[in-house]
């Protein structure tokens, strides 16, 4: 892998990370499309990357984590007031993904799924969640109005993005979304919810990191990776929400769907 190698992964991984298109799938298709090889640096590579994106959405909402940093203490009063609330929404809409993360998901069933073919499949279903979800229901709803019950439902959503193909924040934006939530309401709150996910992946994978023998080159690739993902995925974040101010998410589904159909291109020409 080159310089300009990490440097594209990183960027795909800015863009992809925090759009309703799946990064695993882009990492894993770029990989393959473009004939590098997939395990030199794997999972610890992307671990580097998803690091950059949790940079990134950590310094764009820094005035709202810092406000909810300051509301724990109130978070277990009677009144735990509008932060205090977030706080409690987000460690409920986290328990998913800790549960099948740390117990139900392996390394045996992460090796099977990531493969171009389960990444086209789960981006052609994403594809129909979107275009579904645009066209039912009421997406009239702030943040103030999310359940208890429904971050526990957008958590399980997050937790079905452990699949590659899927998109963390496709699927949570289209959970938020049934529930009645407006779009950029709905990903202004997964957004937050992804900081503890992609956390828990980087400390995961912390021990493929450690046992890597790394030279001066590799270092080199990793820092490239975290950086472009960083200042990509923050950008991202900031004119995405803008987009969803007054525009559908139906221009993601029909991506998904060109993106799955080169794919399964790709693979009966092999």
């Amino acid at each position: 892998m080159t310089l300009v190698a990490a440097a594209l992964l990183g960027t795909v991984q800015g863009l992809t990370e925090f759009l309703p298109i799946s990064s695993s799938a882009h990492l894993i298709l770029a990989r393959a499309f473009l004939g590098w090889d997939a395990d030199a640096f794997g999972l610890p590579f992307d671990v580097a990357c998803h690091v950059g994106t949790l940079l990134a959405v950590v310094l764009f909402f820094r005035r709202e984590l810092a406000a909810m940093g300051r509301a724990v203490p109130r978070a277990l009063s009677a009144a735990p007031g509008p932060d205090g609330r977030r706080v409690w929404l987000i460690a409920i809409g986290t328990l998913p993904v800790v549960i099948v993360g740390g117990l139900i998901w392996t390394d045996a069933i992460e090796a099977a799924t990531r493969t171009p073919r389960v990444a086209a499949w789960m981006l052609l279903a994403g594809a129909v969640v979107l275009l579904v979800v645009e066209r039912v229901g009421s997406h009239g709803m702030g943040e103030e109005r999310l359940t208890p019950a429904g971050a526990l439902l957008i958590g399980a959503a997050q937790a079905a993005a452990l699949v590659p193909g899927v998109s963390r924040a496709g699927v949570t934006i289209a959970a938020g979304m049934a529930l009645g939530l407006r779009r950029e309401a709905a990903a202004r709150f997964t957004f937050l919810l992804s900081v503890p996910a992609i956390l828990a992946a980087g400390v995961r994978e912390a021990a493929a990191l450690r046992g890597l023998s790394l030279g001066a080159a590799d270092g080199q690739l990793f820092a490239v990776g975290l950086a472009t993902s960083a200042v990509v995925g923050y950008l991202t974040v900031k004119y995405f929400l803008r987009f969803l101010v007054t525009h559908r998410l139906d221009v993601f589904a029909w991506y998904r769907v060109a993106l799955a159909g080169a794919t399964f291109a790709w693979m009966a020409a092999r």
